[in-house]
């Protein structure tokens, strides 16, 4: 009778545990399917950035590196009205020909609310960045030329906010053209889009002064 007694209340056991289980299980299927329902009404839209100015301060072309100093000014705009945005990490370089010719620099996070738009002005820089040797003679003949395609980009992560519900974190990646053309040796007058950059080529010792052509809007991958 004792051994009825102890199956029975195993039986039971087993019963209310795997009862709670489902009651759990529904619980957060509950959870999830109301976050996709308010995430898909909702539909947040990846934020839109800007690149508003960038001041090339110098560059100097060793072999087989270079360094370079830059100030860039980029803005981003929240375009949803009910989703806020939470820039959980930013890094922030300039690119010639694919290849990093400064270190990234970390932006502070920062919550982007409903409509808003937050901007950046980091100083980036390189000190001896190793680079293929084709990128440095090609860069050294744009310099001469007088025109300078550059890239400014940004790769980070994101959460989406409604209300009190935070998504999970996304992969942000940003990527600005920058166009740089000289005012030529000596140039003088105002910059209102950019600032003059000293650059020492190895064996020619040219200086140009570059300036930033225009603003420009940046693709993003989310």
């Amino acid at each position: 009778m004792s051994k009825e007694k102890h199956h029975k209340r195993e039986h039971h056991l087993r019963r209310c545990c795997g009862g709670m289980a489902a009651c759990i299980l529904a619980l957060v299927l509950v959870v999830g399917f109301i976050a996709l329902v308010v995430y898909l009404a909702l539909r947040p839209s990846k934020p839109s950035f800007y690149l508003q100015d960038l001041q090339l301060r110098s560059v100097d072309l060793g072999d087989p590196s270079l360094s370079a100093t830059a100030q860039v000014t980029l803005a981003s705009r929240n375009p949803n009205d009910h989703v806020g945005v939470h820039y959980r990490r930013l890094d922030v370089f300039v690119t010639y020909r694919d290849e990093p010719v400064t270190v990234p620099v970390s932006l502070p996070p920062t919550y982007q609310g409903h409509r808003d738009v937050t901007i950046w002005s980091p100083v980036l820089s390189g000190e001896s960045v190793p680079v293929a040797g084709f990128v440095a003679d090609a860069l050294r003949q744009d310099i001469a030329a007088g025109y300078v395609a550059l890239q400014v980009k940004v790769d980070g992560r994101v959460k989406w906010k409604v209300g009190s519900w935070v998504s999970g974190s996304y992969h942000l990646f940003v990527s600005c053209p920058a166009m740089l053309a000289s005012a030529g040796p000596g140039g003088v007058g105002p910059m209102p889009l950019g600032g003059a950059a000293v650059v020492n080529g190895t064996g020619a010792g040219a200086v140009a002064s570059l300036r930033f052509t225009q603003p420009t809007g940046c693709s993003v991958e989310v």
